[in-house]
């Protein structure tokens, strides 16, 4: 029986009424006719309402001392946290031709209004990404006659040669939501970013070239905006210590130094340094900021095939056909990978890109003057503060302004000047002379700087900001901002007093690992699961002082991929956690390891019903049974881990659903080393076995209506059979296997 939330009156209007009434008889006989509306009886009814309402302040004592409970025990609610994002600034005046200087927190404004992040500067430039992309199967059979010709041409050997198509990315995200993947998508494996003059006008682009030369400041730095789009292996490393893939890819820019050995296809290249890389390699949303060598060592490759034959072959830039974009062309930026490259996948790459968050800054406000008291609390002009920004000061008799600092008024000493900040609640209190100083009376307290906000409402799809505060410059909003999150409620915070004080902020049994995880500010986790003594690493199940936590991301729609969670995710998870671990656990942070199911369903329906409807019910049935978030699996909490999935309850599934007769047969698949789809063996009765940190992913379901089950998944599939999210181990048309060649355009005349 659960403990029940007792009250400690639980009498109410009416039966305050019904006792009084019942009194009448031993305090005053002679009143006989106790009925409504007699004035007797309303003085009764009023009592009782006064009781009533006395009885109702009275039972809310339980629920406010679970509040004292919050403020006693330092338990603040948890701030609003602010969406963030990225956005591309284009100077607007096309005549000029210097940097244009952009300070950290400058107004974005939009349907929801940011700020920038960081301090940029603006080059005076554009840019456009392109990529050498395969033909497709129709276009190769359109431009394979001129393959021959143009090998001879170019003096490249039979069948040396890959035709491509110059092809722009990245530049309508909306359309283009799926992203890129540069390493499996292009001949070359290499990203182009071509950087523009504002016209095609050869004085002004001379001129423009000029912003490449250092300054008093030193050399110019072009920063480049990345949105990865990145699959994890789950185990393929410790979260804490990501690998940077700084020396897997290399910035690289057209040098006008070529070496006399080379093929008149390639042209030299020089590598550009790396100043700043907040992706931490390409992991997570963020800036590369590149060092620009001074103009003179720029080169721009010939890009019109009447004055160089070879433009657009072999390592050059591609071949842009477009007069308009090639007579604004400056110069080229190449990412390229320094050996064969795996995987690079990315949502969105740009040029003069600046980060940006959902919060407001207030500078130099004067919230009060001191009177003197203890425990001052004065209210911000703002909720959901952000703590490591926020600045304070106090003014003192000649001095001036002196800052404070934030600590919790019970660990200062009684001379130590400092204040308490609530974030969520916008509230800053002072000390009461013992723990923490009392500021001056008289003295006026200034609020230095102060950032705030948050919230959903940030969440904002593409192009929904339109202008900046600042003259001279536009701004793009490429890719939707994300992370936005309310604050807590009151409801969701006292929800959270047991598990503090069960765990204390400090990760010892599993349940507190599960429970500290989940509560990650800023990330809605689908589900958490806690593996101790695994490395992910060896796939090792009984290796001491080691714990992995697997995480999974909401995920509403039951059809693959399976939730996977980002780098980004994991990080996050890793440093909340790793704050509160005891000292020798080694700590991962990991996504599921998915094993690729399929399954083949043969069943007979019954008369009058909706047969391709009742055959998709099957589908949905199979797939909300196998999904690793709730409401799937047995519990309805998803599938569990590590469990087998057997053809018999899946049987058992698809019986339940309404129009199904009866069930032939339910056949389980999975993937063979070349990766095509195998029966699992076993008889009638088999099962597809899996280790303790495995999930299954239903990748493909077939449902028949037959009277033999089906056995043969991959030629019921045909084409569409490729596994989700895997890749090839080996992508075709790598860097260096052959040399390339622009397609040539069709010219109607």
């Amino acid at each position: 029986m659960p403990i029940p939330r007792y009250r400690l009156d639980d009498r109410n209007f009416d039966d305050l009424v019904k006792e009084m009434v019942a009194r009448i008889p031993s305090h005053t006989p002679e009143w006989t006719n106790p009925r409504v509306g007699d004035p007797g009886r309303t003085l009764i009814d009023l009592f009782a309402w006064l009781g009533d309402t006395l009885l109702y302040r009275v039972n809310l004592l339980p629920e406010r001392q679970r509040l004292e409970f919050l403020r006693l025990l330092h338990i603040p609610m948890h701030p609003a946290r602010p969406a963030s994002g990225l956005v591309t600034l284009e100077v607007r005046n096309k005549q000029t031709i210097g940097p244009v200087h952009v300070p950290r927190y400058t107004r974005i404004k939009g349907s929801v209004d940011f700020e920038t992040a960081a301090e940029t500067t603006v080059l005076p430039f554009a840019g456009m990404v392109f990529v050498k992309r395969r033909p497709s199967e129709e276009e190769a059979l359109v431009v394979a006659d001129i393959k021959d010709v143009l090998e001879q041409v170019y003096n490249i050997g039979s069948n040396s040669g890959e035709q491509y198509i110059t092809t722009p990315v990245f530049q309508n995200p909306r359309v283009d939501a799926g992203g890129l993947d540069v390493a499996k998508e292009t001949i070359d494996q290499c990203l182009w970013f071509a950087l523009l003059a504002p016209e095609a006008d050869p004085d002004r682009t001379g001129r423009v070239r000029q912003a490449f030369d250092p300054d008093a400041d030193g050399p110019r730095r072009i920063r480049i905006g990345i949105e990865p789009g990145v699959k994890i292996d789950p185990f393929e490393e410790n979260i804490r210590q990501a690998l940077p893939m700084h020396d897997a890819w290399q910035w690289e820019m057209p040098s006008r130094r070529t070496a006399d050995d080379m093929a008149a296809h390639n042209i030299a290249y020089f590598p550009l340094e790396i100043r700043e890389d907040t992706t931490l390699g390409f992991i997570q949303r963020g800036i590369v900021q590149l060092v620009l060598p001074p103009a003179d060592q720029i080169a721009l490759p010939e890009n019109s095939v009447d004055e160089d034959i070879y433009a657009g072959t072999g390592n050059r830039p591609p071949r842009i056909d477009d007069e308009t974009i090639a007579g604004r062309l400056l110069t080229w930026i190449r990412l390229r990978p320094r050996r064969k490259a795996h995987s690079l996948a990315l949502d969105w790459a740009g040029i003069n890109a600046v980060p940006i968050d959902q919060l407001k800054t207030l500078r130099n406000v004067i919230l009060a003057t001191a009177d003197g008291t203890p425990d001052l609390t004065l209210t911000l002009p703002g909720t959901s503060v952000e703590a490591s920004s926020f600045r304070l000061q106090v003014e003192e008799k000649g001095v001036g302004y002196k800052d404070w600092h934030p600590l919790p008024l019970h660990m200062a000493g009684r001379f130590d000047t400092v204040y308490e900040l609530d974030s969520e609640a916008g509230t800053v209190t002072f000390g009461d002379g013992l723990r923490g100083a009392i500021p001056e009376a008289g003295s006026r307290i200034r609020l230095q700087r102060m950032r705030s906000g948050g919230g959903r409402d940030g969440n904002i799809q593409a192009g929904n900001l339109s202008a900046i505060h600042h003259p001279g410059l536009a701004v793009v909003q490429p890719i939707p901002t994300r992370d936005g999150m309310d604050a807590e409620t009151l409801d969701q915070a006292e929800k959270r007093i047991p598990a503090v004080l069960k765990h204390c902020h400090r990760a010892v049994t599993e349940a507190d690992y599960r429970q500290i995880a989940s509560e990650t500010p800023g990330l809605a986790l689908g589900r958490v699961e806690v593996l101790p003594k695994f490395k992910p690493q060896q796939k090792l199940s009984d290796v001491i002082g080691v714990i992995s936590v697997m995480v999974l991301p909401k995920g509403d729609y039951h059809r693959p991929p399976n939730p996977r969670p980002d780098r980004h995710m994991l990080a996050r998870v890793h440093r909340y956690v790793d704050e509160r671990r005891p000292i020798g656990v080694e700590l991962y942070v990991i996504g599921a390891d998915y094993v690729p199911l399929g399954v083949g369903v043969a069943v007979t329906l019954r008369e009058g019903i909706a047969r391709q409807q009742t055959l998709e019910q099957v589908k949905n049935a199979l797939y909300d049974f196998l999904w690793p978030l709730p409401p799937g699996g047995h519990q309805h909490t998803g599938w569990p881990l590590g469990r087998f999935v057997d053809n018999q309850e899946l049987a058992v599934i698809v019986a339940r659903v309404a129009g199904v007769l009866t069930v032939e047969g339910v056949n389980l698949f999975r993937r063979d080393s070349a990766r095509r789809w195998e029966p699992v063996e076993g008889g009638l009765e088999h099962q597809m076995r899996l280790e303790t940190w495995q999930l299954p992913e239903l990748q493909a379901v077939v449902v028949v209506e037959d009277e033999e089950p089906l056995t043969d998944l991959e030629a019921a599939l045909g084409a569409e059979s490729r596994p989700v999210g895997e890749w090839d181990d080996d992508p075709a048309g790598g860097p260096g296997d052959k040399i390339a060649i622009p397609v040539v355009p069709e010219i109607c005349k």
